[in-house]
């Protein structure tokens, strides 16, 4: 498995995306002359500055599946609010029976966060950040919890601007 993470955590050629191979599992069918092998993928896809996403690609060989699982992260990205380096506020992400607390952190923390919550805040491009994965270990849906997470991060200035009626900054610079 070591020499197909190699090929999995290279730089994507379209959009300067890098894949982070978290899991392969191997899974198998039952047929009538007995059992079908295939494998399954999960992989996490960012560009470092506040897009990422993650999904699972399924194939008969390791490399196809990798291959198919990036190739559907790549459709599912989401765009993350980043403050110097951290999230704007404390948010519960939750995704089946699995839950992820992430808190900002003061610069120089660096990332506090384990296996699957680690891959995709990488990916994010996130530096300083403190986590708890709680609930079940299944590293799907915590990478889903964690997306999930961060996709309902809103810039506060602009949440607060847009509940109450009034032109944000940029929407403010177009009329005036």
């Amino acid at each position: 498995m070591d020499r197909f993470r190699s090929q999995a955590s290279q730089e994507s050629k379209d959009m300067g995306l890098t894949e982070k191979l978290v899991q392969i599992r191997r899974v198998a069918k039952v047929v009538k002359g007995g059992k079908r092998l295939a494998f399954s993928a999960l992989v996490v896809v960012g560009d470092g500055t506040g897009r990422v996403g993650a999904d699972l690609g399924k194939a008969r060989e390791v490399p196809e599946a990798i291959r198919k699982a990036g190739a559907a992260a790549r459709k599912s990205l989401v765009r993350v609010p980043l403050i110097e380096g951290t999230i704007p506020y404390a948010v519960i992400g939750r995704y089946g029976s699995a839950r992820v607390l992430l808190k900002p952190a003061s610069p120089g923390t660096g990332v506090i966060a384990g296996g699957s919550v680690r891959s995709v805040l990488d990916a994010v491009g996130v530096k300083d950040i403190l986590t708890k994965s709680l609930g079940c270990s299944n590293p799907t849906n915590v990478v889903r919890a964690t997306i999930k997470a961060l996709g309902s991060l809103e810039v506060p200035e602009e949440a607060i601007a847009r509940r109450k009626g009034a032109p944000t900054a940029e929407k403010g610079a177009e009329n005036g």
